[in-house]
């Protein structure tokens, strides 16, 4: 596919004008491989998140290529979107927001996870995580409470948060049963929160 940057242009995003039942039609005409569709949607999305990008990564060219990872991510992923998992704006957010986590952890630079604006954090599964993390403010303390974790719950919980999969993604991406998957999640946010708390 086309680079995101070419189809759009970023400075044009305003969520503000958007209804969220359009951003949701936008990932559903996209699905089904719609290029102007993607067009739409980054004109719709990109300011906002551009702004989580650089509130997090506190660079404007490393936010503007990650905005380009995002939307690739996004339209890649977006026969993935459920709503009633969801608004479609906080998926897309969530995405962004574990793209500027790694890329953070990729350069060895803090990120205190209070910075994230509270919309980024509104799925289920996101604001069980936030809950469970909300107490530090040290990316380090998490990752060594991510340390303590069996190999399959480490393994669960990066490619929920870090990569933005689903736990039916999960399931067939570890050849794991769904119900299987769901307890290493579950059992591994309450492992994470004991840690931080102590």
């Amino acid at each position: 596919m086309e680079d995101a940057r070419s189809i759009a242009s970023p400075q044009r995003g305003d969520t503000l004008l958007t209804p969220t039942g359009e951003v949701e039609a936008l990932l559903g005409r996209c699905a089904l491989h719609d290029q102007r569709a993607l067009a739409e949607l980054y004109e719709a999305v990109s300011a906002r998140v551009l702004g989580l990008l650089l509130r997090m990564l506190r660079n404007r060219a490393v936010a503007e290529e990650a905005l380009q990872d995002v939307m690739v991510r996004v339209w890649q992923r977006s026969d993935q979107y459920a709503a009633y998992r969801g608004r479609a704006l906080t998926w897309i957010l969530s995405i962004a927001r574990y793209r500027a986590i790694d890329l953070l952890r990729a350069q060895r630079l803090q990120v205190t996870l209070d910075e994230v604006p509270e919309e980024a954090l509104a799925d289920p599964d996101a604001e069980e995580f936030s809950q469970a993390v909300s107490s530090q403010r040290s990316r380090r303390a998490l990752d060594d409470c991510m340390q303590r974790l069996t190999p399959e719950q480490q393994r669960c919980l990066s490619l929920a948060y870090v990569d933005g999969y689903s736990q039916d993604e999960i399931a067939t991406a570890i050849e794991s049963p769904l119900g299987t998957v769901k307890s290493w999640v579950r059992r591994g946010l309450a492992s994470l929160k004991r840690c931080m708390d102590a």
